[in-house]
This record gives structure tokens, sequence and C-alpha cells, in this order.
């Protein structure tokens, strides 16, 4: 009996403690486990080459031994690195615009090491969003796209991305905040799902999952340059609408609904009756516009869009912005003493509207004569005209884009006509100049 046991013992410890190695696992294997384990495959590292003009060329080893100069001019290429996340099986790939913009050559590793190139498929500056797409001979691992409207405060989030080139990386946190605004880079970002998941350079494009392992936002930027605690992903629903223009269409189709909206003072506040502290009152509404149609009256204020509130005007333009043409939104509005919530779709801005949005906002007519755009008219007392601006003036590039012809002007002033301002460049004779022209407001020009 004793043989017995002293044979059998090892191997009966050796039982136990792998049983009891198990059940550690599986307590351990808890709800972030299981997600990084699910999503990770889907998660891919992007590498980018951008050549760039460079001031001076390196010089050879024979020059630096002789001490040539080596001053031309040449070019140089400049390396960059981000997240993505495939969301479909034939290979589409949703990262940050600012993670492409320029690249002359984009490389997809998936989690694997399978190497890819890819192509853009499109882009929006915008909304800091970009689409691309590899090729492979089987289906790629994805991550579903889920939902933001039901994102609670305080819910389990988990980031996945390449920080610092450091593939496979995952963080974890909660939602800290929905709808947030914040400026970096001199530029303003509403309608952001804030998070203390760690979110560093090289994050960007990757996705931030809720518990179930669906995307619920694309990490895209860091606020205050990396401060600890503070990461921003644009939220699911917006990048749904806005990868499904890209997508169909190359690009983001510019939204108009029809409808001028300025700042709500407490003074109107408390004549119409409001006792909040947020919203935007509607000054104007053009006649037959989606915002005409929708019910939308002038003396309303704009409490709500697609489900979150509306802190002011600037606030209402810029989330507008993110349901392109033909995206229908909820707005809830008050309106003699009661709310009320409307259906409302944008169209694509009226071409017929977009010389009077020229010329009654900026002061300016042009003329496209053999590829080049120049100015026919100038508006008097307009800005346009204090700043010297001229008939014959060669209009070059409205807000850094080129434009050659009527037809790119036109799609350009479309895009930037929500700004305060607009930055051209023009050339008269050999020179070149940037001018910044503000967008008038009181000439009755809808949004």
């Amino acid at each position: 009996m004793k043989a017995g046991v002293m044979r059998w013992g090892p191997l009966v410890v050796t039982l136990l403690a792998s049983s009891g190695a198990s059940a550690d696992m599986a307590r351990r294997r808890d709800a972030v486990v299981e997600v990084v384990q699910k999503v990770s495959p889907a998660v891919v590292y992007i590498g980018t080459e951008q050549e760039v003009e460079s001031r001076f060329r390196r010089r050879s080893p024979l020059e630096e031994f002789f001490g040539g100069m080596g001053g031309e001019q040449g070019r140089q290429k400049i390396e960059g690195l981000g997240s993505g996340v495939i969301i479909d099986p034939t290979g589409i790939i949703v990262t940050n615009d600012h993670v492409i913009r320029g690249a002359s050559a984009i490389h997809v590793v998936l989690a694997d090491g399978r190497s890819f190139d890819a192509e853009v498929i499109g882009s929006d500056a915008g909304n800091d969003l970009a689409v691309l797409k590899v090729t492979a001979k089987e289906a790629l691992p994805i991550a579903k796209l889920g939902t933001s409207a039901d994102l609670m405060i305080g819910e389990t989030v988990v980031a996945i991305g390449s920080p610092f080139g450091l593939s496979k990386t995952v963080t974890a946190g909660v939602v800290s905040a929905v709808g947030r605004t914040f400026r970096a880079d001199n530029r303003v970002y509403n309608d952001f799902v804030q998070t203390d998941a760690a979110i560093n350079p090289g994050n960007s494009g990757g996705p931030l999952l809720n518990v179930d392992g669906e995307i619920i936002g694309i990490n895209t930027a860091i606020f205050g340059g990396g401060a600890q605690g503070i990461g921003f992903a644009i939220p699911a629903d917006k990048v749904r609408r806005i990868v499904d223009e890209l997508t169909r269409f190359g690009k983001v189709r510019p939204s108009w609904v029809g409808l001028d909206a300025v700042d709500l003072t407490p003074r109107a506040a408390r004549q119409l009756g409001w006792d909040r502290s947020y919203g935007a009152l509607v000054t104007a509404v053009e006649a037959g516009s989606p915002a005409d149609q929708a019910g939308v009256k002038r003396g309303d204020i704009v409490a709500e869009l697609g489900g979150s509130r509306i802190q002011d005007a600037e606030d209402f333009d810029t989330r507008v912005r993110g349901y392109p043409a033909r995206s229908a939104f909820p707005l809830v509005l008050f309106r003699e003493g009661a709310t009320r919530t409307l259906q409302l779709t944008p169209s694509e801005f009226p071409p017929r509207m977009v010389e009077s949005l020229a010329w009654d906002r900026l002061g300016l007519k042009v003329k496209e004569t053999r590829g080049v755009l120049s100015l026919s008219g100038v508006r008097a007392g307009s800005a346009a005209a204090e700043v010297g601006l001229e008939p014959g003036d060669i209009i070059l590039r409205v807000n850094n884009q080129p434009v050659t012809s009527a037809d790119a002007f036109k799609e350009a002033l479309i895009t930037a006509r929500r700004g305060r301002s607009v930055l051209l460049l023009v050339r008269r004779g050999r020179y070149g100049y940037h001018i910044t022209l503000p967008f008038e407001q009181d000439r009755g020009q809808s949004l």
C-alpha cells in the first residue's frame, strides 16, 4: 500500500499543480484579456514614407574629405508610424488621416507578421479619418464596428496600437466623457470620446474597444502633448458615417442644412424662456432648404444634435460637418416653451449658391482662362477690397488646396465655408501673397 502511494504520489502532485494553474488562469482571464485575444489579430501597424524637399543634400565621402559644400537642393525621405484596424475581411482598414497624409508609400504589418503595401481609398482631414485597402489571398481577421450612442461614463475600454513603434501594445481604462470638445494644433475638435486609457504617439488610428470587443472609437489625439490620463477617440457612429462616404465616393460630400445660428446670449435665452446655459439660436432659415423642410424656424433654440447637447454656434456647425449629405440626424429644438425633436437630413451644397457665397461673404468673382483662375471682380467695401485685391489677380490656392479651375474653386469654397476665414494664395506679376479673408456672416448666406 505504501509502495502504491509512493509510486503514484508524484503524479498526483503534478496533476494537482496542473489543475491549480488552469484554475488560476481561468480566474485571471478577465474581460480585458478576452478582448485583446479576440481583436489583436485585426489591429495593424502602419508605416509611411514621405518625400519632402531638402534645402541641402548630404555630402558624399569625397566632399566631406575635400570640404565640398554639397548645397544643391534635393529630396529627403521622412518615415512615420501609426496604427489601424481591419473592419472588412477583404482588407479594408480604418486609420487617421494624419497618419497617412502626404505619404508616398504606406506599409501595413499584421499581427501575424505579414506585410502589405496599402492604397488609399479615401481620406478626410476635417474628420481625421482615412480608409486603406490591402490585397491578401485569403480573408483577413476583422474587428466589429460597434456603436457609440450608448456609451456609459465609467465603463471599461481597451486601446490597442503601436505607441512609439511598439506593436501590439495594450492599455485599458474607462470612458471619461463623451461629446468632448478640445483644442490642439490650432484646431478645435468636437464630439470626441475622452478616455484615461493611455494613448501615445503611434496609437493614432488604432481602435478603442468595449468589453465585448467592439470598436467604439478610433484613437486620434493626445491632449497637451501626452498628458497622462487624457486621450481622445472619434466616436464609432461618426466613424461609420465617414467611412461609408470615403468607401463609396473617395471623399466626404460637403453637407448643407440651410440655416444660420449664433451663440445664445443669457438675455436672449431669458426672453425666449430657455433656462439652460447651452444651445444655439437660429437666426435665418433658407427657403426650401433641408432645415426648412424639416420644420426649423427662425428664433428656435438648437438644444441637441444626434443625442448630445449643443454648446454654441461653433459646436453646432462642427457637429453638422460630421454628418455627410443624406445622413439624417435628430435635432432637438426649444420653441415657445416646449422642446420638439425633428429629423434633419442634410443635402449637398447647391452649386448655384457658390457664386453668391463667394461674392456675398468674400467679395470675389472668379473666371477660368486656359487653366488659370483669376479675379474678375472685387466687391467695393469688402475685406478683399480693403486688402487691395484687384481684378486680374490669380488665385493659386484656397486653404492650401490648389485651384486651377472654377470647379476646383467652388469645391474648395464649399469645404471652407463654415470657417471664420479663408486663406488665399494670390499671385500678382512675379510675386505670390498669402491673404486671409474673413467670411462675412451678416449677408444672409446660410450654411
